[in-house]
């Protein structure tokens, strides 16, 4: 009998798509033993600082999509050029971000009602740090050069995830959410390796406008920029929403509730990491993007429906395995969160597809629906399973008119052709 023969080498998606798996499984395993150690009232300051981290990721992405785009697109000195300028751009933004959180450090604890302002001014000094290693992210992606990649989203996750047990376990007398910051900005530092060279090459190139497209480039980078916020106010507006109106205990088991949901979001990003790069290569190319779409929008609508379905039929089974007894309160709104995650994920493939090809309309609709979002939960946050609802409703119309765009653009192609 013959068996099916096993490849000897995985390839470079393939090693990326089990890295993110690994490094997904160990975030996860860094939220779930924080919310058992710490339980519900102290887990909600963890799960700000997180939930910032978050955002952080977001505001990094642009540079990182506006770093694999032209790494792409650009070739020798022009690529070195870009190189140079948009390192310099994300440090300085980094410096600037950093620098509001240190001063408003104080307004940030009252917002949020946390125990300490200093989780605040440790975590801000890691910003700068993290804008640099998503530039260096971008290159590798921009290059295909998936392998290291993934080590950098490995080192990450691996010491952050020892450096803040050791902390909360080995000095009781630290803060808990301190000891969270000071993981989360030690941990930049070695997410920063392996390190693209090119990024501190010197070079005497001449920083010209004839060099350069930066017109385009800045278009680019501002639209990214702009769907990142989008992206920040979906996934992260509920949260904060949430520590704001809510009590600890309620924020906490909110906070729970968030992580478990959402990890169709964060699989779906995996395949984003994959998806745009070759979409851009292909529209360089001149040759058609819509059937890698489509195998990737496959991908995540199969998984979707499995993690609705299953939070749906044993949600007290994940609550208490991921969580524990502390948490089993919140475990009848699993399947609706994971309802609005798994919408949103399915949408947010078609809006960075679109934006790969340089078609902004769903840029502005994801915009106009975060929006949405918010003002439905600030009108309607009696309990949290209304802020859940408000989300689904979000999320099922965003997903409707991303589709009506898709149908409409495809259509207009054929049209064309």
């Amino acid at each position: 009998m013959n068996l099916p023969s096993i490849p000897k080498k995985l390839s470079s998606d393939h090693v990326f798509m089990l890295t993110m798996l690994v490094v997904n499984a160990g975030n996860y395993i860094y939220n779930l033993l924080l919310g058992r150690i710490l339980g519900p009232t102290e887990f909600s300051d963890a799960a700000i600082l997180i939930t910032f981290l978050l955002i952080l990721s977001f505001l990094g992405m642009t540079f990182q999509i506006v770093a694999a785009k032209y790494s792409v697109l650009f070739e020798n000195q022009k690529l070195q050029l870009f190189i140079v300028t948009i390192t310099k751009i994300a440090v300085l933004v980094g410096v600037v971000f950093g620098a509001i959180i240190m001063i408003f450090n104080s307004q940030l604890q009252t917002l949020f009602h946390t125990k300490t302002a200093t989780m605040f001014l440790i975590f801000a000094i890691g910003i700068p740090l993290y804008f640099l290693m998503s530039v260096n992210r971008g290159l590798y992606q921009g290059k295909n050069d998936l392998k290291k990649m993934s080590v950098t989203y490995i080192t990450e996750m691996l010491s952050r995830l020892f450096l803040t047990l050791a902390l909360v376990l080995l000095v009781p007398s630290l803060p808990t959410s301190v000891a969270v910051a000071a993981g989360i900005s030690i941990s930049l530092i070695f997410g920063l390796f392996p390190f693209q060279k090119s990024i501190v090459v010197k070079t005497n190139i001449s920083f010209t406008n004839e060099v350069l497209d930066t017109k385009s480039i800045i278009i680019f980078f501002a639209l990214t920029a702009f769907y990142e916020l989008t992206q920040i106010i979906i996934n992260n507006s509920d949260i904060i929403l949430v520590k704001h109106y809510f009590n600890n205990k309620e924020a906490g088991l909110y906070a729970s509730l968030a992580l478990i949901g959402r990890v169709v979001y964060f699989v779906a990003w995996m395949f984003v990491m994959l998806l745009l790069p070759k979409v851009i290569l292909l529209k360089k190319e001149g040759k058609n993007t819509l059937p890698i779409l489509m195998k990737y929008i496959s991908y995540i609508t199969v998984l979707s429906i499995g993690i609705v379905l299953f939070t749906y039929l044993f949600p007290n089974f994940v609550v208490k395995v991921m969580f524990g007894e502390k948490y089993i309160s919140i475990a009848f709104l699993l399947w609706k969160y994971a309802l609005a995650t798994s919408v949103f994920a399915i949408a947010n493939i078609f809006a960075y597809y679109f934006l790969s090809i340089n078609k902004y309309i769903p840029v502005v609709i994801s915009a106009v629906l975060g929006i949405t979002q918010i003002a439905l939960i600030v009108l309607f946050h009696n309990s949290l399973e209304q802020v859940v609802e408000m989300q689904v409703i979000a999320m099922v119309v965003l997903l409707f008119f991303q589709l009506c765009f898709f149908f409409y653009h495809n259509k207009k192609n054929v049209r064309l052709n």
